[in-house]
């Protein structure tokens, strides 16, 4: 029996092909990445049939790409060497939302928009990325280390435990997801770190060379009882961000972001005229600050946290206006409040899209303070480029009370210019070597950030290249990302 009818009998004829249009659907992305053509497309319903699929691929000496998601923005599942499309998005189950522990358990064909939806109707919420796309996989967005918009501590790292398939065939139940008779164990697997193995780090920025996870356990919160949104328009950007240091390591803030007036009018801006406006009347930059409190006693908690801004505002930092509006755009609060809860609306074009219909993202990161010099090292590449200052977009995203931050700088292109594609491929994989000399920190390798990080790590690649032998002997599990 061939290979092609062998996958046929795994997955059943409907959910197999090999034509050139179902092909096609998986050869591009959202990203500069170059096409990659697979040769078989087979749409998997549980962990046996992943099983059977990878097992065959062994068998066979054949590449296995999975992709749990209709949208990608990075280039991780083209295929590099051809291979087996193993398509997640049916996988769409939630298996449980434990509302006790705040936990919820759900299969990586999962979607923003689906969970979302979902988790409303019991009074909860996920703690997600800046305006993920209601078609991305919420496992997949975890998994490759896409920071929330929550600079709290106890969210930096949502992901608990998971179920993989090895890329031998193996199944394996990570942290107390591992213990007999999950998910009916006491402990619902809620620990990632016990009292089995803890994997859980190994496969997250893999791109699917470690394996695939046929479901995983995510942190969830209840949504609070009060919520205040702040604005501060901001001209000096190191001035804020002392400000920020201040704050946030007092524990002020829930969601805490800043976007330039590119971004910013990029979200807003429903048509080109509208981002024209915006762009050219918002500040250089817009702190958005939102304080929330839980169901007990959340006035006095939120004016707990009010009493104190006003008290830094009127001491050290007299400068940094702190309004519930932004001057100027009436209104704006409400509506980039309830943008901040929910994936992008499904009925609209994603925003980094709507300038000019591509938009290719540098995503880092920082400490705080080096953020200027970043932003400064980015333009000086974008002006040798030719490519205009004033069109970058910038998100400066606060993790876990300003330890740290994660830097993006958005690249909006013309996909239909072949030239300007080019350009800003150049300009990105120069603007990323620089910034790496400077100590950026990229979690997300992909494409050709792949071999500047990787060359700079020896002995980290070295070491990976050894773990990888011997998970996935064969390397069949998307070859030609990360270092393999």
């Amino acid at each position: 029996m061939s290979i092609r009818d062998k996958l046929a009998e795994i997955a059943g004829t409907k959910n197999f092909s090999d034509s050139a249009t179902a092909l096609q659907k998986y050869a591009t992305d959202y990203s500069l990445t170059p096409k990659g053509k697979a040769n078989y497309v087979v749409k998997v319903k549980n962990a046996e049939q992943i099983q059977r699929v990878i097992t065959l691929a062994n068998e066979n000496l054949m590449p296995v790409v999975p992709v749990s998601s209709s949208v990608h923005f990075n280039g991780c599942t083209i295929p590099k060497q051809g291979g087996i499309i193993m398509d997640l998005t049916g996988m769409n189950k939630i298996l449980e939302i434990d509302e006790l522990n705040r936990r919820v358990r759900i299969e990586p064909g999962v979607t923003w928009g689906q969970l979302h939806k979902e988790l409303q109707k019991k009074g909860l919420r996920m703690m997600m990325p800046l305006l993920p796309h209601p078609d991305r996989s919420v496992v997949t967005d975890h998994l490759e280390r896409v920071v929330i918009t929550n600079t709290v501590y106890d969210y930096g790292e949502p992901t608990q435990s998971m179920e993989i398939v090895w890329p031998n065939g193996d199944l394996f139940r990570m942290g107390s997801a591992s213990v007999p008779g999950y998910p009916d164990s006491p402990s619902k697997g809620g620990n990632p770190s016990g009292p089995g193995l803890d994997f859980y780090r190994f496969v997250q920025g893999a791109q699917g060379t470690m394996g695939v996870v046929t479901w995983a356990n995510l942190k969830m919160q209840k949504k609070p009882a009060l919520d205040k949104i702040l604005f501060s328009p901001v001209q000096n950007l190191n001035r804020v961000i002392d400000f920020l240091y201040r704050v946030l390591r007092i524990r002020i803030g829930q969601e805490v972001l800043l976007l330039d007036s590119n971004n910013l009018a990029a979200i807003l801006g429903d048509t080109p005229d509208e981002f024209t406006k915006l762009r050219e009347t918002l500040p250089p930059w817009t702190l958005v600050m939102v304080l929330s409190a839980p169901s007990i006693r959340p006035e006095e908690k939120i004016k707990y946290e009010l009493d104190a801004l006003k008290d830094i505002l009127n001491t050290e930092f007299t400068d940094i206006p702190l309004t519930e509006n932004l001057p100027g755009f009436p209104g704006l609060g409400d509506r980039i409040f309830s943008l901040l809860r929910q994936p992008w609306p499904d009925s609209k074009v994603y925003w980094k899209n709507r300038v000019k219909g591509g938009c290719q993202s540098l995503t880092f990161i920082t400490k705080p303070s080096m953020v200027p010099e970043m932003i400064n090292i980015a333009d000086l590449v974008a002006a040798e480029y030719g490519y205009p200052i004033v069109d970058i977009g910038r998100y400066v995203q606060p993790i876990e009370h300003n330890r740290a931050c994660q830097v993006e700088f958005n690249f909006f292109f013309n996909p239909s210019d072949e030239a300007e594609k080019a350009t800003i491929l150049s300009l990105h994989d120069q603007a990323a070597r620089l910034l790496l000399d400077e100590g950026a920190v990229f979690p997300q390798p992909y494409g050709s950030l792949a071999p500047m990080v990787y060359e700079r790590a020896a002995g980290y690649t070295i070491a990976l290249k050894r773990l990888k032998k011997i998970f996935d002997p064969n390397n069949i599990m998307n070859p030609g990302n990360l270092c393999f």
